[in-house]
């Protein structure tokens, strides 16, 4: 008998007349649709709308918050949660300032090698993006007012060890490879951003899209490029 993958391959590759007939109908048959009616779908889409966005506050206001909160050293006042629950990882600690915004995509992860558990310290009103990765090795700070878009990643360790020995034996990071982030207020990463350990990003500055910062940028400027650069003060 035939199996199933070797009929879909014989189908694909329409070289008898039956062959090519049946492909031609498995692919009318994948873009078949209802008509639209929009006197009927656009309330349907309304109403679609309507509905998940309240499941999705009643789900935020009453579970993804509160379970989040319970997470962090002191409660984070007006705290918005969006899209799900972060990922937190490890033994980091957390304190988050007022009126923040987290993407329910975030991962946070703390260093476990360390002799004491990594902090994590949020000022008030930052903005934290889809899918960002936090990792912090000793220490990351965001200043108040600080905006990171998504797909950032702020690499406070690394994870694994430069020996290439110690790596496959499943040691961890060592102290050298560790180092503090400190983003001071108003700074802004774009989109897919990546912060090595040990820099420090000066107040007001921004960072372009899909750079890599290796070492300290100044305040009021905006930076860019892998390795990232100076471009122009703001």
């Amino acid at each position: 008998m035939t199996s199933p993958a070797a009929f879909r391959a014989w189908i694909k590759a329409r070289e008898t007349p039956l062959a090519d007939a049946l492909y031609r109908m498995a692919m009318r048959a994948r873009s078949l649709a209802f008509p639209v009616i929009p006197a009927l779908h656009r309330p349907l889409y309304a109403l679609h709308t309507a509905a998940r966005g309240a499941l999705a506050t009643i789900a935020r206001v009453c579970w993804t918050t509160p379970l989040f909160q319970s997470r962090l050293e002191t409660p984070a006042p007006r705290l918005f949660l969006y899209g799900g629950l972060p990922l937190v990882i490890g033994p980091v600690r957390m304190r988050f300032g007022a009126d923040c915004r987290v993407s329910g995509q975030t991962t946070i992860t703390g260093r476990t090698a360390g002799a004491e558990a990594p902090e994590l310290v949020v000022g008030a009103n930052c903005d934290v993006g889809w899918q960002t990765t936090i990792a912090v090795g000793r220490r990351v700070v965001l200043g108040d007012n600080v905006r990171i878009a998504g797909r950032a990643f702020l690499a406070g360790y690394p994870g694994h060890p430069v020996d290439a020995r110690a790596r496959a034996a499943g040691r961890p990071d060592t102290e050298d490879q560790v180092g503090d982030i400190i983003l001071e207020d108003d700074v802004w990463l774009a989109t897919g951003v990546t912060v090595l350990a040990g820099v420090r990003i000066g107040a007001g500055s921004i960072i372009g899209a899909n750079s890599v910062v290796t070492k300290d940028v100044p305040a009021g400027v905006l930076a860019a490029g892998a390795p990232a650069r100076v471009i122009r003060r703001l």
